[in-house]
């Protein structure tokens, strides 16, 4: 049997119960990480983590999976405090290799009301959607490099779409985090250079998670996709994953700072 490459490295999933973060965690496995998840489920889904869970370690890997708001920056700390007793329970001591963020939280609502009493963003729900789902990517990864548990050759994930850059109604304050988020990578990569952490953001296409499901009108997205994409199929949880392992491949070094489009084409087909 051949040597696993990932011995003592694990990915940390923020995200990690369901869409593109439980294909990663599984896939990761699959390919000889141990994994850490964050994920918040009520009792209604958390039958979700229980079952990524138990892919995991039916892989032969480790999973320690935290059900706790990963926006909370308490919640952080008493996160970060397990994983490094985690990590040095190993000898030698383990390290992050893979942090994704994949977290998909954030308001809904338009900006501007269409017909009277219709429901607008308001100034916490903004703050809200840009805190859980662009600023978070900086807080987790600043507390992560300060603990030493990312290291020479690790690498961060985060998770943008192409609302970054088109616009839906009622997805104003999404796109607004996923632009933000791309500025983070991009800052991160460059700060991180000197001490070889590669940062860089995946664009998926067009994916049938829960998270896709609360968009208003996600069916007519996904039926105007399929009508127009140059491969006839929307994007799967598992062609992510699958990037991921390549590019968390120990032999790529020089891949930072950058968007990754994971859509078969999807964002140039218009």
């Amino acid at each position: 049997m051949a040597e696993n490459q990932y011995a003592g490295k694990w990915a940390l999933i923020l995200g990690a119960s369901s869409g593109f973060g439980a294909a990663s965690a599984r896939a990761l496995a699959r390919a000889g990480m141990d994994i850490f998840g964050v994920h918040l489920d009520l009792k209604s889904t958390l039958p979700r983590a229980k079952q990524v869970i138990a892919d995991v370690e039916a892989l032969g890997r480790q999973a320690v999976f935290f059900n706790k708001n990963a926006a909370d920056a308490r919640k952080r700390g008493q996160i970060m405090d397990k994983m490094q007793e985690v990590l040095g329970a190993s000898k030698p001591p383990g390290v992050v290799h893979v942090m994704l963020h994949s977290l998909a939280f954030g308001t809904l609502l338009p900006f501007i009301p269409t017909e009277p009493g219709e429901g607008v963003v308001a100034q916490d729900q903004m703050d809200m959607t840009l805190n859980v789902m662009a600023h978070s990517l900086v807080y987790w990864v600043q507390d992560l490099v300060a603990r030493e548990m990312l290291v020479r050759g690790s690498r961060v994930f985060s998770m943008t779409s192409a609302g970054s850059h088109r616009v839906v109604r009622g997805y104003g304050a999404v796109s607004a985090a996923k632009a933000a988020l791309e500025s983070h990578t991009r800052q991160l990569a460059l700060e991180l250079a000197s001490r070889s952490i590669l940062v860089n953001c995946i664009q998926a296409g067009v994916t049938d998670t829960p998270a896709f499901r609360m968009i208003p009108n996600s069916d007519k997205i996904v039926a105007e996709v399929m009508a127009r994409h140059p491969a006839g199929r929307i994007t799967t949880p598992e062609d992510v994953a699958q990037t991921l392992v390549a590019l968390s491949d120990p032999a790529l070094t020089w891949i930072s700072g950058s968007v990754i489009c994971v859509d078969g084409g999807e964002d140039i087909a218009t």
